[in-house]
């Protein structure tokens, strides 16, 4: 029978909106934690975790403009399993879900079983949460088809154009060398281009991103996919791409489960 070692990791989300998403079990993890380390977008919602707990450090100064982001979440790691080892109750609290776009969160909580430490993540509201509520939409209506927008462009397309299809990190698509906050636009282009293999060049598309603060407006911004590599974008933009085609009926199966009510 294996023994934990001392020391724990469990990586929290506080939501998008600050103070308004977070639950009350992840705050109680952030309040009785040893040490907090917090990556948020914003320095108020980071300023806000740090109202929660006597020691709460940053992991925002691991990020720099043109330093790889994989040595970035590298050094996140090492830096909170440090704490681990010290056999000291950590936490991680990051925005939105600590699961959803956020490489570090599971990196850590599986070092940490490896190494015998006991590791846990609490889930939180995320930008996909968000998103539904802001705009109205529900995946249940046409079916809903997700992909991260370098993953998308870099392999080979299978599109349900009949579905809801969101693009989650517009902002970055094409960048290889994880060096960037924002790619360029002629990165966007590639992607603009790929899509009119699959809609209309007036085909309308939206750029959204949640609220972080409270007195912030919801971005959902509506232009033509032709016009997709100009508009303005953030490291956080997200590409919704309402259906191009209407869904056809198998009738192979129809015919089945017609045969099968009769039975």
């Amino acid at each position: 029978m294996t023994t934990k070692r001392l020391g724990s990791i469990t990586c929290v989300g506080v939501g998008m909106t600050l103070g308004s998403h977070i639950c009350p079990l992840s705050r109680s993890h952030i309040e009785q934690a040893d040490v907090v380390f917090c990556s948020m977008s914003d320095k108020y919602v980071e300023e806000w975790v740090m109202s929660m707990n006597a020691d709460v450090r940053s992991l925002q100064p691991l990020y720099a403009e043109g330093k790889d982001r994989r040595q970035t979440y590298r050094e996140m790691v090492e830096v909170m399993m440090a704490e681990v080892r010290l056999g000291k109750k950590v936490v991680g609290a990051f925005y939105g879900h600590p699961g959803v776009f956020a490489l570090a969160p599971h990196k850590v909580i599986k070092q940490a079983k490896d190494e015998g430490f006991a590791g846990h993540m609490e889930p939180g509201i995320s930008a996909e949460d968000c998103l539904y509520a802001d705009m109205g939409l529900d995946p249940g209506t046409h079916g809903c088809v997700h992909y991260e927008a370098s993953q998308f462009l870099f392999n080979k397309k299978c599109l349900d154009t009949t579905a809801l299809v969101i693009l989650w990190q517009i902002g970055m698509v094409g960048d290889r060398q994880l060096k960037s906050f924002t790619a360029a636009s002629k990165y966007r282009r590639v992607l603009q281009n790929c899509l009119l293999e699959y809609y209309s060049p007036d085909h309308k598309v939206a750029l959204y991103e949640a609220a972080v603060l409270p007195i912030e407006e919801v971005r959902v911004e509506w232009v033509n996919l032709s016009a997709l590599a100009d508009a303005k974008v953030h490291q956080h933009s997200t590409l919704v791409i309402p259906p191009g085609t209407k869904k056809s009926k198998d009738l192979t199966i129809e015919r089945l489960l017609n045969t099968l009510d009769l039975e």
